[in-house]
C-alpha cells in the first residue's frame, strides 16, 4: 500500500479534525501517502482528493467542524455512485479509504468494502447511536456543550421563577437528552424511545412548585414525539396548570460547535491510528472505536442497519433522583 485516502461524512461533530491528523500522520509515518476527500462521498465520487503532508493538519486538533467539509451525496446511495466512486480512487491510484462519521457513513464505507475495495470506519457521530460502540467522537464535547446551556438557564429561570424546555440534538435517540437531563437535574426528560404525556410534565413542575423550586427544567430530544415546540403549543392555554411561566430554548447545532474537550480529541486520535493500523495489517471492512472501553474494531456488517438505544435504567435512576 502506498496511498490512503480519508474523508469525513455525515452531520459534523467535534474531534473530526483531530482524526483526519491522526490519520494523516500515523499514515505518513508508515511511508504513504495520503490524501484528503473534500466534501465527503460528494466529493469522493468526483475525484475532489487534495494531498495532506504534516503540516497540513498542523494546528487542527482543536478545532471543531471538518476541515475536508461534508455533504449529502444521494447518488452515492445507488450503484452508478459507488462505481463512480471507485473509478476516482483507481485513477487516482488510492489503495485504501478511512471514513469518518456515523451511520449513514459507515453504510457508505460497508458499500465500498463490498465492492472489494480497503475501507475502515471510524465511529463519530453526536447522537452516540451507532450500533457498537460505547461513546462516538464529538458526544463528550456535545453533551458539555449542553450542559452548559442547561446551567445558565436554570440560572435565569431561577431569577424569573420560570420553566424552561430545553431542546437539545437527538432524531431518533435520546442519549443527550438522558445524559444531560440527569447531569444537569432536570426536573423531567423526553426522549424518543419513551412515549411522553404532557400531563405528566405539568404533574412534576407543579409539584416541584409546591416543593419551594424557583425553577423547573425539562430537557427533550429533537426526535421525541413531543418535541419543545409541540409542548410549547400544548401549554400555550394551560399556563396556570404548571406553576411556573414557560419558554423554550433550543440548542440545536451550537452542539456540534466549539472546540473538542480532552475527551473527544485523544479518542479521535486513538482511532485515527488504530484505523490506519487497520489498513496495514490488511484488516479492512471494520469500524474503529471504543469496545467496553478498548480500542478496537467490529465488522461494518454487525454495525450498518442499526442503531444503538439508550440505557432506560438511566432514565428510572433520574426518576428516582427527582422524587
Amino acid at each position: 500500500m502506498k496511498r490512503i485516502a480519508v474523508l469525513t461524512s455525515g452531520g459534523d461533530a467535534p474531534g473530526m479534525n483531530a482524526a483526519i491528523r491522526a490519520v494523516v500522520r500515523t499514515g505518513i509515518a508508515k511511508g504513504w501517502e495520503v490524501f484528503g476527500v473534500n466534501q465527503g462521498f460528494a466529493g469522493l465520487m468526483e475525484g475532489d482528493f487534495t494531498p495532506l503532508k504534516q503540516r497540513d493538519v498542523g494546528g487542527i486538533i482543536q478545532q471543531g467542524g471538518t476541515i475536508l467539509g461534508s455533504a449529502r451525496a444521494p447518488l452515492f446511495k445507488e450503484e452508478p455512485g459507488q462505481l463512480k466512486a471507485l473509478d476516482a480512487l483507481k485513477q487516482a491510484g488510492i489503495e485504501g479509504l478511512v471514513v469518518i462519521g456515523g451511520n449513514g457513513s459507515q453504510t457508505g464505507a460497508h458499500a465500498l468494502h463490498q465492492r472489494n475495495f480497503p475501507v475502515v470506519g471510524i465511529a463519530s457521530t453526536i447522537d452516540n447511536d451507532l450500533f457498537g460502540p460505547d461513546i462516538t467522537i464529538g458526544v463528550d464535547t456535545a453533551l458539555n456543550i449542553a450542559l452548559e446551556a442547561i446551567d445558565r438557564l436554570k440560572i435565569t429561570a431561577s431569577s424569573h421563577k420560570r420553566a424552561f424546555l430545553i431542546e437539545v440534538m437527538g432524531r431518533g435517540c435520546g442519549y443527550l437528552a438522558l445524559m444531560a437531563g440527569i447531569a444537569g437535574g432536570a426536573e423531567y426528560i423526553v426522549i424518543p424511545e419513551v412515549p411522553c404525556n404532557p400531563e405528566d410534565i405539568a404533574k412534576e413542575l407543579r409539584e416541584a412548585r409546591e416543593r419551594g423550586k424557583k425553577h423547573g427544567i425539562i430537557v427533550v430530544a429533537e426526535g421525541a414525539e413531543y418535541n419543545a415546540q409541540k409542548l410549547v403549543e400544548y401549554f400555550k392555554e394551560r399556563k396556570d396548570t404548571l406553576g411556573f411561566e414557560l419558554r423554550a430554548s433550543i440548542i440545536g447545532h451550537i452542539q456540534r460547535g466549539g472546540a473538542p474537550g480532552a475527551f473527544d480529541r485523544i479518542l479521535a486520535t486513538r482511532s485515527g491510528a488504530a484505523a490506519t493500523q487497520c489498513l496495514l495489517k490488511g484488516q479492512t471492512g471494520v469500524l474503529v472505536g471504543l469496545f467496553k472501553g478498548e480500542m478496537t474494531t467490529m465488522p461494518l456488517s454487525e454495525v450498518v442497519g442499526k442503531t444503538k438505544g439508550v440505557d432506560l435504567r438511566l432514565l428510572d435512576l433520574h426518576r428516582e433522583l427527582e422524587q
